[in-house]
């Protein structure tokens, strides 16, 4: 079991809400799992349990008792690639169909299975359930993430993620043409109102976000792209090019059926380039279109000529 105590001062008063305030101060530990924890009780603001929304005073006394988390996670063999690994990091390729980490309806089958079965010490941050994963892809998104194997790695890498030097770059075959070479979308991201399971854009509570892209080539009807991420919201890809008309191509939640593939979107992370937490280096990792992308653009060719 481990004890901190936190006594507020004025620069903690600008952080407003209590869950808000400790995710600043306790980096290691997740917002989600902050609010866990004052729920539960075993966070406490002067010997009183809070809301996650109460809001902080000077002077107020802060207790966090953290014991270890049961887990009833298994290795298992599954199947993915790996790019890189040395002794602070997994650059892994992510077949499509495969969930990161462990969620309703998928605790045996995920990444974190696969990677407990493969590395026998990976990072403790984000808590039993999410060893190593400092980032995430959407199951039916395949490509590159980077896992960490140790605790300071993934501090490291984490906050290039929250200052956007971690550049990642996708593929993705998208509906109709475009006429632009390159563009910028800037639109705020955010929960859908009505489809919990959506994001959309919403220009007033969304969160920043940003996506650039190029144009690699023009099909009949569809168009090939190079996409980098400047932020990193939540479906922040496929969000985006269905708010300007031009849906991934098997994205059935934002696009619908397409006749040409439909079984998961046509969107692949391909290039990851980050500062190694051990070197400080830069380095670039490239994994190359699954297969079955790969037979989908070789048949539009053919059509084309």
């Amino acid at each position: 079991m481990k004890r901190t105590t936190i006594v507020i001062n004025d620069a903690d008063l600008s952080l407003g809400r209590l869950d808000k305030l400790l995710a600043t101060r306790l980096p290691d530990l997740s917002r989600s799992k902050i609010e866990r924890m004052i729920k539960s009780g075993a966070i406490t603001v002067n010997g009183r349990a809070e809301k996650p929304s109460y809001e902080a005073r000077l002077g107020d006394v802060i207790t966090i008792i953290e014991t270890p988390e049961p887990t009833t996670l298994t290795a298992a063999a599954i199947p993915f690639g790996v790019i890189h690994e040395d002794d602070d990091i997994i650059v892994v390729d992510k077949p499509v169909g495969l969930v990161t980490h462990p969620a309703p309806g998928h605790h045996g089958d995920t990444l974190v299975n696969g990677l407990l079965a493969r590395f026998p010490s990976l990072s403790g941050i984000n808590g039993n359930e999410r060893p190593g994963i400092v980032h995430r892809i959407d199951k039916d998104t395949s490509g590159l993430l980077v896992v960490a194997k140790n605790d300071d790695a993934h501090r490291y890498l984490a906050a290039q993620l929250a200052d956007h030097t971690i550049s990642r770059t996708y593929i993705a075959l998208v509906k109709g043409t475009i006429q632009e070479e390159t563009a910028t979308i800037k639109a705020p991201i955010g929960r859908h109102a009505r489809f919990r399971k959506k994001m959309d854009v919403n220009i007033a509570t969304g969160k920043a976000a940003v996506t650039r892209f190029k144009v690699k080539a023009r099909y009949l009807g569809y168009t090939l792209l190079e996409v980098e991420l400047e932020t990193g919201r939540t479906h922040q890809i496929r969000v985006h090019l269905a708010y300007i008309g031009h849906p991934i191509v098997g994205d059935l939640l934002y696009g619908g059926k397409d006749p040409l593939y439909h079984d998961g979107q046509l969107l692949h992370a391909f290039r990851l380039r980050l500062i190694h937490p051990k070197t400080k280096k830069a380095a670039t990792y490239e994994a190359p279109l699954p297969a079955h992308f790969q037979t989908i653009l070789t048949s539009l060719e053919q059509r084309r000529r």
